[in-house]
């Protein structure tokens, strides 16, 4: 009866071990890891293209002479840019904005009774977009001349972009999986092992901002065009078997 129970502790005994041993054979055999590194890409550029814009007014207690005097204003500034180097395709007029002035009138006692016409108020914008530069800062800059030949004229601060935009994200994106790659490669001599395979890569979100900004960045991408020169980033998340 001793003998059976002996042979029976040592059977189970074996079976244990080679369950064990089974399971240290599959996990020799698994993989040993992963390295996951991000990588940035940047680059310094300056615009290429600006796009200006500027607003004017005029106003009268009669709608038609309103339209005549905006008409004057139009004519003024076409001819002041025109002189200034810009020829008539370069200059895009909105449509005539045109609104209701009054002002509130009020009781003896201080209760709001309703408005007082006082006139029209009519108003169109001009946009103008080159790549030239240097010249369109020059004239937003001098517009206020302007003023001496009679127009109220409100010039908006240009906006810069960039026309070769899609080649310089293929670059970056170059540029941020390489240092990417040569983080993982560092990552796996300093542990003593060696870079597998690549398992996945994941670009993040594209930024563009001015450079030697405090700008922060975005989730969804930041995009500055107040500044001319800028500065593009991107980074990449690459995944790689450890061996």
């Amino acid at each position: 009866m001793k003998n059976s129970v002996t042979a029976i502790i040592f059977a189970i005994a074996i079976v244990i071990a080679s369950i064990v041993l089974g399971h240290a054979v599959i996990n020799r055999n698994q993989k040993q890891g992963t390295i996951e590194v991000t990588g940035l890409g940047s680059q310094d550029f300056v615009s290429d293209l600006i796009v200006w814009e500027g607003r004017f007014t005029a106003s009268s207690t009669v709608l038609s002479d309103a339209y005549a005097k905006l008409a004057d204003n139009k004519n003024t500034i076409e001819s002041y840019l025109k002189n200034k180097g810009l020829s008539s395709d370069m200059l895009v007029f909105s449509a005539v904005n045109t609104s209701e002035k009054t002002n509130p009138i009020y009781g003896a006692n201080g209760n709001y009774q309703g408005t007082n016409f006082v006139g029209y108020e009519l108003s169109q914008t001009i946009s103008v977009q080159s790549t030239d530069v240097e010249k369109i800062e020059k004239i937003s800059r001098e517009v206020t001349e302007l003023l001496n030949q009679g127009v109220q004229f409100y010039s908006q601060s240009p906006r810069y972009y960039f026309t070769k935009l899609a080649d310089l994200k293929i670059e970056m994106i170059s540029k941020a999986t390489e240092d990417a790659r040569i983080r993982a490669e560092q990552i796996a001599k300093n542990s003593g092992g060696s870079l597998g395979d690549l398992e996945s890569a994941d670009m993040g979100v594209f930024q563009i901002t001015g450079q030697n900004s405090s700008e922060d960045y975005s989730w969804g991408g930041t995009y500055n065009t107040s500044s001319k020169e800028k500065t593009a980033s991107i980074t990449m998340k690459l995944v790689y078997e450890a061996e």
